[in-house]
């Protein structure tokens, strides 16, 4: 037993080295400082759960065993009295980079700081759970690596663009261990440095950001000159390459598969400064020339460049003198290898070695404008590339094309003038006086409309349509309709005669209207150009209007008597400056202020348009659907009808009539409308008073019990059960209060038809009549979702002395509250049942099992040691 006691102990350390405790890890393998330089060793803990933040202590060892305390977070005298001066100075410090992490900093390390670190965890636990400790080897070295600008260049290199600089640098360490060194060329420009080209460690080269294409091209290269040397070429210089440039060395060590930097050091070479290329253009400032010469400009070039650098010539055309180059027209331009670009009436030609001219010929107004020229310089680069060293724009030159234009005159008149609405308009856009008539001119027409007004305001005009150089018409916002309808009717009589026409005219095209004519000029290109706009004097279309009246005569031809006969009403029409109308007619009929169901509610009855087309508006009544009637007597009268009247079918009954105008042939504009005098229908005999009340023997019920609510109803007045009849609505608010909509429950109307509404839950109803004044309402199997406020409505039907059913208005009950209760001993009897019966299977299979278990499976055999048998002594003895 004594030997199989550690088992268990290797278990449980190599479970906890698997699957968990604390681990606090340094850098693997052994860290390379040079003397002087700064020694960064991290560390931290893996797998913490403790305080929230874990304390370190650092231990030094020269050779691996013997630690001396170094540097502690939490106890002030852990450091030896060696290190304790340099803790003070700040040489040692320890910096936390998280509640579990810590980083020790050793700043101008010396040969004696190389040996063993170690960094542990002090730990208060019970057990151990995990590594508390770890070490790492630190090597140092002697600054061994030496770094240097080259021969020339001067500090300051003056360049200029396109030309070719080279800088050097030497580099080169006597380390006792096998190293590398890596070379970067950094370019500094203000604050701001950026990468140039590297050499890697490992022997790549890696243009920097920026760099990549010239380095692709050849035109940034890093060589290696001699045992020690670095040159950077650079093969032509641009305008981003000047700033000042160091040589940036870092020496590179191999430990177990990674690679470590030991040490940085660089060295500022040389200033680059790019001076700029001198470049002017210049061109004749203005000039005019007639309209068909030639037009001859001249760029001349100025430059201090003397080098073999070639000019590119680029002429330009824009309507604007600030025009940019991506928004202006090129006209011609000439490279760098002498190839000339031009249209068939543009040539560009090379005078001398900094002049080029520009010559247009045949010119027309369109050629008025700027002109300017766009000259770069090109100088040969490295492997037969060109690259551009300087470009100038000239001042824009000011061209005039003077030309003769036609001259004339324009004259407007109306040859027919409205004298009301829907009358003919035409209005004469005439050319006069005109001088001269070329082949190569035509004429153009656009009309314009503006409102009348009789205060001095500015009113803008509105296009109607206009007509371009190819005689395409175009329509403005106001006629677009119109046109396409046929009203607006634009057409040219003769070359020099424009019309305009309109239909219909009406009162919103009262203003003033006058016509532009444009002569256009036909170009080189076969295109016209508008060379001038003439403007008519404004013609004033009015006519005197009188407001259009409109007068509705309604009146009741029989005497009305009783509910059950025919009520009839005719509406006589008249009207005043409406021309050639037409009437449409609405029944309107004004329930009476007692109602107190929709006191003073108008509701639409019947319609007959202006086409004499009926229509029922909201007569719902589906018995009476053939109950009214609405026709024409004459063109300016209609009369109204309702068969079989009911009580229900009082109030004050209106014809409302509007009267339409022909506009544009079967279309029809709303001229007036007008409401005639009032028929009222007013029943004065004494009929029953009806009343409805709810009643239930089992306002509150226990879930799945039948709900009965009786509907009962109380006649004041003695009349015939046979004579009256009822439809009753049951409703129901499901909440504790009336701030819900109601749901309809069920309905039983007058002829014993009932109508049950669909439900969600499972509960049934069931709706009978049981005696002539009562109405029961059945929940079978009720829910919880029954509960509320239930009521029923109630709508009378009485029979009148001529045999007919009258409709007496609709009459509610109050409210009553239903509540469902949930039977609690009933919900819990058979989860109580299964709970008792499980516990007790469970209990019993858990004896027996115990019983099992206790004589086959635990039963040992136990020998009994043989006793001896001795009598008791006597007391006596004692």
């Amino acid at each position: 037993m004594g030997r199989l006691a550690p088992r268990p102990l290797l278990l449980a350390l190599l479970w906890l080295a698997l699957c968990g405790g604390r681990v606090v890890r340094v850098p693997t393998g052994s860290l390379v400082r040079v003397v002087g330089t700064e020694l960064v060793i991290p560390c931290n803990v893996s797998d913490y759960d403790g305080p929230s933040e874990q304390n370190f202590d650092w231990s030094f060892s020269s050779s691996g065993s013997g630690f001396v305390e170094l540097a502690s977070t939490w106890e002030v005298g852990f450091p030896a009295q060696l290190y304790r001066e340099r803790l003070q100075r700040g040489e040692i410090a320890l910096r936390r980079t998280a509640n579990d992490a810590v980083e020790l900093h050793i700043k101008n390390v010396q040969p004696s700081d190389q040996g063993h670190y170690k960094c542990s965890t002090p730990s208060t636990d019970a057990t151990v759970q995990g590594n508390y400790e770890d070490t790492v080897q630190v090597k140092v070295l002697a600054d061994a690596l030496r770094v240097g600008a080259g021969p020339p260049p001067a500090p300051d290199l003056g360049l200029r663009l396109g030309e070719p600089f080279e800088l050097r640098c030497a580099a080169s360490t006597a380390s006792p261990l096998h190293t590398h060194l890596a070379l970067l060329w950094e370019l500094r420009r203000g604050a701001a440095r950026r990468s140039v080209l590297g050499l890697s460690h490992d022997g790549r080269f890696r243009p920097g950001p920026g760099y990549e294409q010239r380095y692709r091209a050849g035109d940034v290269r890093l060589d290696t000159v001699g045992g020690d040397g670095y040159r950077l070429s650079v093969a032509r210089a641009l305008a981003s390459d000047q700033g000042s440039y160091r040589c940036v060395v870092s020496e590179w060590i191999g430990e177990q598969g990674g690679w470590q930097e030991i040490q940085e050091k660089a060295v500022e070479v040389a200033t680059v400064l790019i001076q700029p290329t001198v470049l002017r253009a210049a061109v004749a400032r203005s000039m005019s020339v007639a309209e068909g010469k030639e037009l001859d400009l001249t760029c001349n070039i100025t430059t201090d460049r003397a080098d073999d650098v070639r000019p590119e010539v680029t002429w330009y055309f824009s309507r604007t003198p600030d025009g940019t180059l991506p928004g202006s027209l090129m006209l011609a331009r000439l490279d760098r290898d002498s190839l000339v670009q031009s249209s068939p009436h543009v040539a560009l030609s090379h005078v001398d070695a900094r002049s080029y001219h520009l010559l247009v010929r045949d010119v027309s107004k369109e050629n008025s404008g700027y002109y300017f020229c766009h000259v770069a310089l090109w100088a040969p680069g490295h492997n037969r590339s060109w690259h551009k060293v300087a470009e100038a724009r000239s001042a824009p030159a000011s061209v005039d094309v003077t030309r003769l234009e036609p001259d004339y005159q324009v004259y407007l008149n109306a040859s027919k003038v409205p004298e009301f609405s829907d009358d003919l308009t035409e209005l004469e856009c005439r050319i006069v006086d005109m001088k001269s008539s070329e082949a190569s001119v035509r004429f153009t027409v656009s009309w314009y409309y503006r409102v009348n007004r009789r205060s001095d305001d500015a009113v803008a005009s509105e296009l109607l349509a206009v007509m371009n150089g190819d005689w395409t018409l175009k329509y403005g916002d106001r006629s677009k309709q119109r046109a396409q309808d046929g009203d607006f009717i634009f057409s040219k009589e003769h070359t020099d005669t424009f019309s305009f026409r309109i239909q219909r005219t009406t009162e919103e095209d009262r203003g003033n209207y006058y016509c532009v004519v444009s002569a256009w000029t036909k170009q080189r290109n076969d295109s016209w150009v508008k060379s001038k706009d003439v403007f008519s004097k404004p013609v004033n279309i009015f006519w005197a209007s009188e407001d259009s009246v409109l007068v509705v005569k309604a009146r009741q031809p029989k005497p009305f008597f009783a509910a059950g006969n025919t009520f009839e009403m005719t509406c006589k029409v008249s009207s005043k400056n409406i021309k050639s109308p037409r009437y449409s007619v609405l029944i309107t009929a004004e329930k009476p202020v007692g109602d107190l169901t929709s006191p003073n509610e108008t509701k639409y009855i019947i319609s007959l348009d202006q086409d004499s087309v009926v229509k029922l508006e909201n007569w719902t009544d589906a018995s009476r659907v053939d109950g009214v009637v609405l026709e024409k007597v004459q063109e300016d009268e209609f009369r109204y009808r309702m068969y079989q009247t009911q009580v229900s079918d009082a109030g004050l009954y209106r014809c409302m009539v509007t009267a339409w105008s022909p506009v544009r042939g079967s279309l029809w504009r709303e001229a007036a409308t007008s409401l005639s005098n009032p028929i009222e229908i007013d029943f004065q005999t004494a009929g029953p008073v009806f009343n409805a009340s709810v009643h239930s023997d089992t306002p509150s019920v226990i879930r799945g019990d039948l709900i009965r609510l009786f509907c009962i109803i109380t006649v004041e007045g003695a009349l015939d059960p046979d004579d009256m009849a009822f439809d009753v609505s049951w409703f129901a608010v499901h909440s504790f209060g009336l701030d819900k909509a109601p749901v309809l429950l069920s309905s039983l109307d007058r002829k014993g038809i009932v109508t049950t509404a669909e439900r969600d839950w499972k509960s049934e109803l069931s709706l009978e009549r049981v005696s002539v004044l009562e109405f029961l309402l059945q929940v079978h199997g009720s829910e919880d979702q029954d509960f509320g406020n239930y009521y029923c409505s109630v709508t009378p039907w009485v029979k009148s002395p001529t045999g007919s059913w009258q409709k007496e208005a609709e009459i509610y009950s109050k409210p009553i509250f239903v509540t469902v209760k949930m039977d609690v001993l009933n919900a819990f009897k058979y989860p109580l049942l299964i709970g008792v019966g499980l516990s007790t299977v469970i209990g019993l299979l858990s004896c027996l099992i115990g019983y099992c278990s206790s004589h086959w499976c635990c039963k040992k055999e136990v020998q009994e040691t043989r006793r001896e048998r001795r009598r008791l002594m006597s007391m006596e003895m004692d």
